[in-house]
Order: structure tokens, then sequence, then C-alpha cells
């Protein structure tokens, strides 16, 4: 068993309040649990209007499939600057259940 996580620093620059960057991130979260079977949650910078990060995760059999998963989610929150976002950092790891112990 494999887990993949991921971690997308967002900057919103058309937001002006939380509520303008919780829409934006509404989303975003719509579109990609809608598509892809992974939990996605804002993970810091909470109390920033302009500022999200985005943490990602899904479970596979493979190595691969949870990279290749985690790959087209950071495609599909890339499209998301038609909503106003772009991604300024990204990281992705896949790890081995075994590695963790």
């Amino acid at each position: 068993m494999f887990i993949g996580v991921a971690r997308f620093e967002i900057f919103i620059p058309e937001s002006t309040s939380l509520k303008d960057k919780r829409g934006v991130l509404r989303s975003i979260t719509s579109v990609v649990t809608k598509k892809y079977n992974v939990s996605i949650a804002e993970v810091d910078h909470q109390d920033l209007w302009q500022r999200s990060a985005l943490g990602i995760s899904c479970v596979s059999g493979t190595m691969s499939q949870c990279r290749k998963v985690l790959q087209e989610v950071e495609k599909a929150v890339g499209r998301s600057a038609l909503d106003g976002a772009e991604i300024v950092d990204r990281s992705i790891d896949v790890f081995a259940l075994e590695d963790l112990t």
C-alpha cells in the first residue's frame, strides 16, 4: 500500500477578504473531490486572505498510481487560475506503508 501526500502553496491575488478566499478554495476543493478520490484540506495560512496551503492525500496499491493521481490534482488546481488562484510552491511525496512503521 502506498500513501501519496501533496502540499500546494496557493496565491490568490484578487482576493480582498477571507470570504473571497473561501469562495476560491471552495471551488477548487469541490472540483478536486468530485473528479479525484482524494482528501483535501486547507492546512496553513487560514488567517491570510491572499495565501493558502492545501494538503492532499491519496492511497493506492502502486506508487505510480499515487504519483499520477497527485500530478493530475496538481494540474486541476493549476487550472483554477480561472478562479484567481495560482500555485507558487508544490511538493509531492509518495511513501510505502512499510517504510512508515
